[in-house]
């Protein structure tokens, strides 16, 4: 019976009301009779669907009431989201100068990075020498916010210093007879090169003073020497080194992490070497390790040198032959080289 009456209501009204009216309610309606063809189980309103009630909000007062299928707030939503694509839309930028291309973008990011103490001009310069011209307000724009003073990374310091610093240690050997003998490394920072070392059965401030000479002849010495808080440091030997020019650099106790270039040597010796040798004598000793340091030195890659050898080794193409395995440290190592077959 309530059906019935909001019929009759209904068409009382629609009677009162103007041509114009009418003909907005019945497109109305009719749209929405259309939206449920498409998709009967649940109406979905695609764009144009929604640009339609947009524009019917904007010229009809009345089509609120003719709306079914959505409340009268989600065309509101939908008029805002409109707005605000219109206005997107308008505030593109307008052809103008060109856009820079990402890579140099990039390229100018990097350049500013890596080169705190540079300035606008410099990298604008060397832009230039690289076939790119931009402008000085592009370099400009395009540098990266920075909280301090310039400062370089402490990667590039301690490139800066590397070739300055030698490392020292004592590693001890047992014998046949399981005598002890004590075996000290000098090595230097830059290219991963053994400087020097020695054997000995009882080591002293004095002699280890000497090889640190032997080391570094000629006004060779090096600006730094890391060791750790051994007493065998002391006396003599301090003396020797502060007569060289040299500062000693002192680890912390039970620290052997802050002299990792020459604990990681001498883990390498042992690993690779002297764990697979008995060793009979002094003598033995030194020529086992002289062995090894030829090795380590002209064959033996680093991942610190990129992949290379202290003594930089040459990358041999396909076209110099053949590979051959050349026995190295006994037959312990091998290295691989290409000749041409005879």
């Amino acid at each position: 019976m309530g059906g019935w009456v909001r019929i009759v209501g209904g068409s009382v009204v629609s009677a009162l009301k103007s041509r114009r009216d009418l003909a907005l309610e019945n497109v109305a309606l009719r749209h929405q009779l259309m939206v449920l063809g498409r998709q009967p189980r649940r109406a979905r309103f695609k764009d144009r669907d929604r640009l339609f009630w947009v524009w019917l909000r904007r010229i009809w007062p009345g089509w609120h009431r003719a709306l079914v299928l959505v409340q009268p707030a989600t065309v509101v939503k939908w008029h805002r989201k409109g707005f605000r694509a219109y206005w997107r839309w308008k505030s593109q930028p307008r052809p103008g100068r060109p856009r820079i291309d990402p890579q140099v973008r990039e390229l100018i990011h990097d350049m500013w990075r890596a080169n705190p103490t540079w300035g606008k001009p410099r990298i604008q310069a060397e832009l230039r020498k690289i076939g790119i011209e931009v402008s000085d307000s592009t370099v400009r724009r395009y540098r990266p916010p920075r909280s301090g003073p310039p400062s370089q990374s402490w990667r590039s310091f301690l490139e800066n210093h590397v070739r300055d610093i030698a490392a020292l240690d004592f590693f001890v050997v047992p014998t046949v007879t399981f005598r002890v003998l004590y075996v000290l490394v000098i090595m230097a920072h830059d290219r991963r090169r053994i400087v020097h070392f020695n054997v000995t059965t009882s080591p002293s401030a004095r002699w280890t003073a000497q090889q640190v000479v032997e080391a570094f002849p000629y006004r060779a010495a090096p600006r730094f020497l890391l060791h750790d808080r051994d007493s065998i440091f002391r006396g003599s030997f301090a003396e020797r080194v502060e007569a060289m020019g040299t500062h000693e650099i002192v680890t912390a106790p039970h620290s052997p992490w802050q002299n990792p270039c020459c604990e990681r040597l001498i883990g390498s010796i042992r690993r690779e070497c002297l764990d697979h040798v008995i060793v009979f004598g002094e003598r033995h000793l030194m020529r086992v390790l002289r062995s090894y340091a030829s090795y380590y030195h002209n064959s033996r890659t680093h991942r610190s040198l990129d992949e290379d050898c202290p003594d930089p080794r040459a990358v041999e193409p396909p076209v110099m032959g053949d590979v051959v395995a050349l026995a190295q440290v006994g037959g312990l190592h091998h290295r691989y080289t290409r000749r041409l077959a005879a």
